[in-house]
């Protein structure tokens, strides 16, 4: 299969789209989502349904601190009060968890 017509090809089209349910789809056809792209998501979700970005929030921040093992109790309160600011000031707040995270937007 080609790269375009790939699973994770897809999956980045329906993110681009900001359709939920596209978006819901193509995950589930990934073995893995990176904790970059689940941060994507959040973003569409936080404009979709403010009660699904609430949990989808939550999950991002269970995996932030378990795939980040040196991560802080500060720093996990940093990126809570990021995500409650998200609706607000995306931008900011994307910025702040990438960072946080250790990494920069794709």
């Amino acid at each position: 299969m080609s790269i375009k017509g790939g699973a994770y090809a897809r999956f980045r089209r329906a993110l681009a789209t900001g359709n939920v349910t596209m978006i819901k789809s193509a995950a589930a056809e990934l073995p893995r989502v990176s904790l970059a792209d689940a941060l994507q998501v959040c973003l569409v979700l936080r404009k979709a349904d403010p009660l699904v970005y609430e949990r989808a929030a939550i999950r991002w921040l269970g995996r932030l601190a378990l795939e980040h093992k040196g991560i802080t109790l500060a720093a996990l309160h940093q990126a809570v009060v990021a995500f409650e600011r998200m609706p607000d000031d995306p931008d900011a707040a994307r910025l702040e968890l990438e960072g946080l995270a250790g990494f920069r937007g794709a």
